[in-house]
């Protein structure tokens, strides 16, 4: 769905661009299946501040969203397209032959009325979710599991799609959005199609007030405060690294732009072939 742009008539109003919610068919979320997230503003049980940037924000009602599809073999039927104010994608209702609703994620294609099922013996079309070893090769494919019955953990954003490349000895290699190839067990789920809300990466929020909104309050840069509150503080005028001659640091001195946040022997390095990067994975 495109996205509406508005004459700059204000400041804000310059650059901001908004979600088209024209596929939306329903505007309000099925009772049964939210509850309300109470806000932490980035603090523990103790009160303490442990996450920073963390603060206000709209209240907001959670989906549950089933991402394990394991009413197998029985038929459901999409009866509307919700918005989720949780995430960039769309959510689609589902009503199945014994009466029970359950949210998904709304692929590219999906409308009022799409007939749905899951399991091995589910046809291969846009919306089913089937097991990896009886999807054909080649198929763009999201909601990925990495586990077998543990749920969908790969590939769930607005506009997101794997393909699905081949298969041997149990396992399936993976293309996934990032570039990377990976081997997935054969028995893990998947569903057929791309994630929908495809024009979500080309939402532009114009001003600092719709961040607010959804709970992210700005900080104060590092290189901006003094040597005493900050490694990147001080310094004679501005500079990018605190004067020139610091790293650029967290506020507990860990690098924070080019170090590597990915253990060096992982346990799940194995199931890489290719990294994101395009080199091939080593230390396997």
């Amino acid at each position: 769905m495109p996205v509406k742009t508005f004459r700059p008539l204000t400041p804000s109003t310059r650059y901001l661009t908004i979600a088209d919610y024209t596929g939306i068919t329903k505007t309000k979320p099925e009772k049964s299946l939210v509850y309300t997230r109470k806000k932490t503003g980035g603090r523990n049980h103790f009160g303490r501040v442990t996450a920073r940037g963390i603060g206000g924000g709209h209240k907001q009602k959670v989906r549950l969203v089933d991402f394990k599809r394991n009413k197998v073999g029985v038929e459901a039927t999409v009866i509307a397209i919700e918005y989720d104010p949780m995430r960039s994608a769309r959510l689609a209702l589902l009503e199945y032959t014994d009466g029970d609703k359950r949210y998904i994620i709304a692929p590219v294609g999906i409308s009022v009325g799409v007939k749905l099922s899951s399991g091995p013996a589910a046809a291969a079309i846009v919306g089913n979710c089937l097991p990896l070893k009886a999807i054909p090769v080649g198929l763009a494919i999201h909601n990925i599991e990495l586990i077998p019955g543990k749920g969908a953990q790969m590939v769930r954003s607005a506009g997101g799609a794997a393909t699905l490349m081949s298969r041997d000895e149990g396992f399936a290699q993976v293309r996934l959005p990032s570039g990377e190839i990976r081997r997935i067990n054969e028995d893990c789920y998947a569903t057929i199609g791309q994630v929908g809300n495809t024009e979500h990466e080309n939402v532009v929020l114009g001003k600092a007030g719709r961040t607010r909104h959804r709970g992210h309050r700005g900080i104060t840069r590092g290189v901006a405060r003094n040597p005493v509150d900050h490694p990147n503080g001080g310094g004679q005028g501005k500079s990018k690294g605190g004067g020139g001659w610091q790293q650029l640091v967290s506020p507990w001195g860990k690098v924070a732009k080019g170090g590597k946040t990915r253990a060096k022997y992982k346990a799940s390095n194995r199931f890489i072939i290719v990294q994101r990067n395009g080199l091939p994975m080593k230390n396997k």
